[in-house]
């Protein structure tokens, strides 16, 4: 009698996952035995399925391999839609294409673009010297996604989540992200000494809300939490793009509530004098733009003259969060900063270079900090100046839509917190409201007392003419 194997057993003998012999079972890839529900593989089957296996995965092997030159290769594959000038180069070879790109510091980079499942990707190259290293990934990619499309791959690589992090750092991240050394470091400092030494298969929604659980002992903010685990799952998304993850273990957790984390710090005029009056020439400038436009400090720190109109008098802001570009009104106050600089300027091309590498400043955060020591400032952040200029927009009674578009957010959802921040305003209100009422309450109080004593309709109506009651 021909021995029977269990799914355990069978997946074993052909090298493969247990899951996968489900799906050939499914598809009626290979025979089948059911007892009682219970699937079983005969081992004669088993190993003919296994030869036949092996039979497809060498077919790529008895392709005859021809080395040709690029220009040979340019001239068998190209496509004549291709298209090579001073402002676009681009080669298409059909089954993909190569293209290059010149970054902001005049470095030339090389990126394939293909199509992997129906899906299409754009990818930089990072090794990629020149043309013909493009091409020859572009190559193994192609393999690779038709190997994946035709089940010539048993089984896909078992990857740690440090492993991992590296292919989003490097394949993702650089390209796709202007924050990627946030993420960068993020990974490092608390991603990969927790899940690094796990596979991906292995990361469960429990083993994430431990992870959870950790981090808030080690004393951050649930908002720092949410945004570590929003980094994951979209590094997960992109696993299973990628055909290296099955699920998303993450899609199941839920993230903290942050209704009660948001930082309402608004600075006050007599304290905005103050951090003025404390700051360095080069710090109070930058911080009257901040004050008077409501821009990110990234924006500042990397404006452009190019992106200053003093004819018009606006800034154009580029490489936004939301990223589209945006249009800020300059007021008199950030007019008369920038023309200064701009006098004292020497051909340069950012208009708050360091003057000791003559590149924008990274960092303001010692300098801002130490302002605000000095001006006995505390828990003031520099984002707090962007709330600062919301919250004055809203309460000089400029709507939403406006404040929106001057501060770039995608939602005037976003916006509306600002409507809340002013603590002062509220608490001023109520407080109008209060001596309002007081007064009427104590106005009807005198008109009863003299209605008791008079009866005479004649004299509440003086007395209600004297205090302007209605």
């Amino acid at each position: 009698m021909n021995t029977l194997l269990t799914v355990k057993e069978a997946a074993s003998y052909l090298r493969v996952h247990p899951n996968t012999l489900y799906k050939w079972v499914a598809e009626e890839k290979i025979p089948h035995l059911k007892f009682n529900g219970l699937l079983r593989f005969e081992l004669d089957k088993v190993t003919e399925s296994q030869r036949n296996l092996k039979q497809n995965n060498d077919l790529l092997n008895l392709l005859p391999k021809v080395d040709l030159s690029l220009e040979n290769y340019d001239r068998m594959l190209l496509k004549g839609d291709s298209a090579v000038s001073k402002k676009k180069q681009r080669w298409n070879y059909g089954f993909g294409a190569v293209y290059s790109r010149i970054t902001a510091q005049g470095k030339k980079r090389w990126y394939i673009d293909y199509k992997l499942g129906g899906k299409r990707i754009r990818q930089v190259v990072n090794a990629a010297q020149a043309r013909a290293d493009a091409v020859f990934v572009l190559q193994e990619k192609v393999a690779a996604s038709f190997s994946d499309s035709h089940n010539l791959k048993r089984r896909i690589k078992k990857l740690k989540f440090s492993e991992f992090a590296e292919i989003y750092l490097d394949d993702y991240a650089r390209t796709n992200k202007k924050s990627w050394m946030d993420d960068k470091y993020r990974i490092e400092a608390n991603m990969n000494p927790f899940f690094g030494e796990y596979y991906l298969k292995d990361i469960s929604p429990l083993l994430i809300e431990r992870y959870k659980t950790e981090r808030l002992k080690s004393g951050v903010t649930t908002s720092t939490v949410n945004r570590e685990l929003t980094i994951m799952k979209k590094m997960f998304n992109l696993a299973i793009d990628w055909k290296l993850a099955k699920d998303n273990p993450f899609s199941k957790v839920k993230l903290f509530s942050e209704k009660d984390t948001q930082k309402e710090r608004i600075l006050t005029k007599e304290e905005e004098e103050r951090l003025l009056a404390e700051s360095p020439d080069y710090l109070r400038s930058i911080l009257t733009v901040a004050l008077n436009t409501g821009m990110r400090r990234g924006e500042i720190l990397n404006l452009k003259w190019s992106q200053v109109g003093f004819e018009r008098g606006i800034i154009r802001v580029e490489r936004t969060k939301s990223g589209k570009n945006r249009l800020i009104p300059i007021n008199n106050d950030v007019n008369v900063v920038l023309m200064r600089i701009r006098d004292e300027a020497q051909a340069v091309k950012h208009v708050f270079p360091n003057p000791k590498t003559g590149q924008p400043y990274t960092e303001v955060k010692k300098s801002f900090k130490a302002a605000c020591k000095r001006a006995g400032i505390s828990d003031l952040r520099f984002h707090d100046l962007r709330h600062t200029f919301a919250t004055r927009l809203i309460g000089l009674g400029i709507d939403l839509i406006t404040v929106r578009d001057l501060l770039g957010h995608f939602s005037v959802r976003v916006t509306q917190r600002y409507t809340h921040s002013n603590q002062n305003q509220k608490e001023d209100a109520v407080r109008k409201l209060n001596q309002k009422t007081q007064k009427g309450t104590k106005n009807s109080e005198a008109l009863s007392h003299i209605w008791h004593i008079s009866k005479d309709e004649s004299s509440v109506r003086r007395v209600t003419n004297m205090f302007s009651i209605n």
